[in-house]
């Protein structure tokens, strides 16, 4: 995984406009909340082999950046991404990471299941 190179990644994204796809999304601050000395809360979502199928996206931001997918009935969009990678078997993978490294958000989107 490396940094977004933000028209690629918007491509590659764009790619998937118009199929049946899987996809995963994820985000959460876990433990680093609990472990908090002021108290904060640990929140997390997450969604694994949904399937949707969008008309339309994007990829926007200076970065961190934002990937947003068109659906007949709304929107999915995932903000904070910082590194991306495709792999061999043509799976998406997006990540945010925050200052100190540690992951903040997922998106990834295949046109098989992920490995539950």
């Amino acid at each position: 995984m490396g940094p977004i190179q933000r028209v690629l990644a918007d491509e590659k994204l764009q790619s998937f406009v118009g199929q049946e796809v899987y996809l995963h999304l994820e985000t959460t601050n876990g433990a680093y909340a609990g472990n908090n000395p002021s108290g904060g809360m640990a929140v997390c979502a997450y969604i694994r082999n949904v399937k949707v199928k969008f008309s339309r996206a994007s990829i926007t931001g200076l970065g961190p950046y934002r990937a947003g997918m068109k659906m007949d009935g709304g929107w999915i969009y995932a903000e904070g991404l910082t590194d991306w990678e495709e792999t061999p078997d043509g799976k998406l993978l997006f990540a945010g990471y925050d200052n100190e490294g540690r992951l903040a958000v997922s998106l990834e989107i295949s046109k098989t299941p992920f490995r539950v």
